[in-house]
């Protein structure tokens, strides 16, 4: 619990100093949700029929978020507002690893075993963002709002976009603040302005 709490002040601006942690204790979401995973997947672990499941489906009931019982996740993980996020079976997710709400570690089709994403170590993943299938996100990735990510990403990236793509890479800084969604370039927009000046510049020339 204690590290539950160190982890939701550290990254919340909203909870400051001690009443800042009791607010934590008795109001995120995200805290109640994961605390209640933690209980749910030992249940899980000893084989523990139906009961684990129980406690998922209940603990989605008040907090609007859902974390399968078989799902694996790190210390230091940290669901901010939280309501909309799903996590599905297979997945695994690092250590201080953040999610913003409306996040979905899902799966894609009716593929079996191993079907849902492995997230790396501080990893951000901005709200309404969608990480699908049996893949992996590296260490120190950001992942935009809205973005749809469907292939590996490696260490030290930040990814945006439907389909997600990579915009930057450990060779340019990832961005200072990981909520400074609107500092990130939008590699669709600077194609379009590309095509925008070549063709001012073909109709100068004609």
């Amino acid at each position: 619990m204690r590290d539950l709490i160190r982890a939701a002040v550290s990254r919340d601006p909203a909870a400051r100093g001690f009443w800042g942690a009791v607010e934590v204790v008795f109001t995120y979401s995200g805290v109640h949700a994961i605390v209640m995973h933690r209980f749910a997947h030992l249940l899980w672990e000893l084989d523990v029929p139906f009961l684990p499941r129980l406690i998922s489906q209940v603990t989605r009931f008040f907090t609007g978020i859902e974390i399968h019982p078989g799902a694996v996740v790190g210390r230091g993980f940290f669901i901010d507002h939280g309501m909309g996020v799903v996590i599905g079976e297979t997945a695994l997710i690092g250590d201080n690893v953040t999610l913003y709400q409306g996040v979905t570690l899902g799966g894609t089709g009716k593929a079996t075993g191993k079907r849902h994403p492995t997230i790396g170590h501080d990893v951000v993943i901005g709200c309404g963002a969608r990480v699908l299938g049996s893949i992996r996100i590296g260490n120190d990735v950001r992942i935009g709002a809205g973005s749809v990510v469907v292939r590996d990403v490696p260490d030290d990236c930040t990814v945006i976009g439907v389909p997600g793509r990579i915009v930057r890479t450990g060779d340019h800084p990832v961005l200072d603040h990981p909520l400074a969604h609107d500092a990130i370039p939008d590699p669709i927009l600077r194609q379009i302005e590309a095509l925008e000046a070549r063709v001012r510049d073909l109709e100068t020339r004609s």
